[in-house]
């Protein structure tokens, strides 16, 4: 199964793993480099760059906004956000996207890009199914997270319900190589499961044909490269 969004491999999982990342990398990870828009000091374009065209295989993220600390966004972030966009866009890669609490000025940032950058992947969204016919329209995924977990969460499993099943996938977000605090992302794919109402099995087969679909853009430039 993968793991569509960790900043550190469970050792089990194929993941998608996002900068910063904690080695050792697994062979199997796919490996996205980017900015956080918390880090925004750490942004350098042309390292980026480098780093992109060392690794044909590699995505851009995790990228964003962000209002968790500061209710607004600042230039610097957008102006970071938007570099960013136009890396992957010219590099054709899929990015990972942050926007906590301000989803829908992420979607709207990453709409000109359709068509450039070939798959964005909204990880942890939590905003009104108002945006999924945007994020669809634009080869978007969006990644449900432990916050399935929790069984006071009751609006967000019913905005988990309207996502189609060809969009979804599962991320643990791991932080910790504590693999005792952090929940499997099979527990996350098996609860998920529980409140569309899917049978398991089926499910898994779901996701993982979803992870291939949201890389294979990746697999086409390796091979055209």
């Amino acid at each position: 199964m993968t793991d569509a969004h960790c900043h550190v491999a469970d050792g089990e999982s194929r993941c998608f793993l996002c900068s910063p990342f904690a080695l050792p990398v697994p062979d199997d990870a796919v490996l996205f480099y980017g900015t956080h828009p918390w880090y925004l000091d750490g942004f350098d374009g042309e390292r980026l760059r480098a780093q992109l065209a060392a690794d044909p295989s590699a995505g851009v993220g995790e990228i964003g906004l962000d209002r968790l600390r500061d209710r607004n966004i600042s230039p610097r972030m957008r102006e970071v956000f938007e570099a960013q966009l136009k890396v992957a866009a010219e590099f054709g890669r899929p990015v990972v996207l942050h926007g906590a609490k301000c989803w829908g000025e992420v979607v709207k940032a990453c709409c000109p890009y359709a068509g450039r950058i070939p798959a964005f992947l909204f990880h942890g969204f939590s905003r009104s199914e108002g945006l999924l016919p945007d994020i669809v329209a634009m080869n978007g995924f969006v990644s449900v997270g432990p916050a399935i977990l929790n069984d006071h969460a009751v609006n967000y499993r019913e905005l988990v319900k309207r996502i189609p099943m060809d969009r979804i996938l599962v991320e643990s977000d791991r932080l910790s190589a504590d693999l005792e605090t952090s929940p499997r992302i099979s527990e996350i794919a098996a609860r998920l499961a529980g409140v569309i109402g899917v049978r398991v099995e089926d499910f898994v087969e779901r996701l993982e044909a979803n992870a291939d679909e949201f890389v294979s853009s990746l697999a086409h430039f390796t091979e055209g490269a």
